[in-house]
């Protein structure tokens, strides 16, 4: 597999490296003779210098000007006016000017490069026509010089921007080889949340990812970890129905015929019990499916149907519902019920016969709390934080259950966006409320 880091470093470096190359070769190519009138250290402002100079002192400084370049750079030069005549005699020999004019008919090149230059004096308007002659030679060895400092600068910068390259491919690469490292953990589940914790401090997309990546891998962590709890707790729980199933089977093969059907009532009630806890197992798994799309729910309504509802099954006890007109959720109205059918389950095994229990739906602060109050002893303070959770019952509780009521009902405010609140009343009794914040109800 070919690295991501190379493949980035290389791409940059060539892009880079082609873009510089071709710009200089470019302009090598369609601009060589503005190249060498503007780079020779001989002609670079020549027109101008021999203008101001033949303009202020006359034909005599002018023409040995141009003698002194000839013997300095071995070019030849003449100037001309606009009807084609020389204005001075210029370096060029006769003879050479003659050579080169029977040369025009040939394909053989000159032993010179022949370049023009036109310049208007601002002094006196008047326009001269120069023409340069540099043999091959000279042009050749400046050309080697001239282009050592272009190409020393385009190593430089070659160097330079390789570095950058460089560092710009490990940004990319080192946080992303660190998230697959963490991916990797992550599914061998020995991810540890602060593996991520320096990438998350960078302020740049990769920050933002590792932070979105470390509260993820914390959600998947906490939810393999309730998992596995909650699979203990199954395997403990079904342990000792199905241990007391094992006993009365035992029992009744020994028995006598009429012994044996004093045991039947026991094992059918075992039969019960473990069907009964199987249920609130498969109901507390059903909330972490997908239920389709959340409709609105009428809270009254709800209310009072768990009203009419206990009160036919139960003749001893009394409700009362006190629910805000028109309050309404948006969830599964299903599931809302059976978080509440459980909060009141709950409520009538520990409510005082006398005391009503009390159903209510109220706005507080901007959340909406659906509220099971009863009248009973209440739970002791420091067992409250873990109410709630899969199979814990408190201490010295001696009223049939199994613990996943509020466990359910806990999975059911989570899934609509809330939690479960569970205290004790001021004025004594357990209230257990399900908080959903404004925004998420109707």
């Amino acid at each position: 597999m070919r690295s991501l880091f190379w493949r980035i470093l290389a791409s940059f470096w060539l892009a880079i490296a082609l873009v510089a190359g071709l710009s200089i070769l470019l302009g090598h190519m369609l601009n060589q003779d503005a190249w060498i009138l503007s780079r020779h250290p001989g002609l670079h402002n020549l027109p101008q210098k021999w203008t101001q100079l033949y303009e202020d002192q006359g034909e005599g400084p002018a023409q040995e000007f141009l003698q002194n370049l000839k013997r300095k750079y071995h070019i030849d030069v003449q100037v001309l006016n606009d009807s084609g005549e020389a204005i001075i005699p210029g370096t060029f020999p006769p003879r050479a000017a003659a050579f080169e004019e029977r040369q025009q008919d040939d394909t053989r090149p000159l032993p010179w490069r022949r370049l023009t230059a036109e310049y208007t004096s601002p002094k006196t308007s008047e326009t001269y026509l120069l023409i340069y002659r540099i043999p091959h030679p000279e042009l050749d060895a400046w050309h080697r010089e001239s282009l050592l400092w272009p190409l020393s600068a385009l190593g430089i910068a070659l160097v330079v921007l390789t570095l950058f390259s460089l560092l710009v491919t490990l940004s990319i690469t080192r946080p992303l080889s660190r998230l697959r490292g963490a991916v990797h953990d992550l599914g061998q589940t020995t991810y540890q949340q602060n593996s991520l914790a320096q990438l998350a401090n960078r302020r740049d997309e990769f920050g933002v990812l590792a932070n979105d990546f470390n509260r993820m891998g914390a959600r998947l962590q906490s939810l393999i970890s309730s998992q596995r709890q909650l699979l203990r707790d199954v395997s403990h729980e079904l342990r000792s129905p199905l241990a007391r199933l094992r006993v009365a089977l035992a029992l009744a093969e020994r028995a006598e015929p009429a012994e044996r059907q004093k045991l039947w009532p026991r094992l059918i009630r075992e039969c019960d019990r473990l069907e009964e806890l199987i249920s609130e197992i498969l109901a507390l798994a059903r909330l972490d499916a997908d239920m389709g799309s959340a409709v609105p729910v009428d809270l009254p309504g709800l209310l009072n149907h768990l009203k009419a509802e206990t009160e036919m099954a139960d003749t001893e006890q009394t409700l009362e519902v006190n629910a805000e007109p028109g309050a309404q959720l948006q969830g599964w109205p299903n599931v809302l019920e059976r978080a509440l059918d459980n909060l009141l389950r709950n409520a009538l095994r520990f409510n005082p016969v006398g005391q009503p229990i009390e159903l209510s739906a109220r706005d507080e602060g901007g959340d909406l709390f659906i509220s099971v109050r009863d009248h009973g002893p209440g739970v002791s303070p420091e067992h409250l934080a873990q109410l709630g959770e899969p199979f814990y019952r408190a201490p010295n509780q001696t009223a049939p259950g199994y613990g996943l009521g509020l466990a359910i009902a806990k999975r059911a405010s989570q899934k609509h966006g809330g939690d479960l609140l569970l205290e004790n009343h001021p004025q004594g009794g357990f209230i257990a409320s399900i908080v959903v914040p404004r925004e998420t109800s109707g």
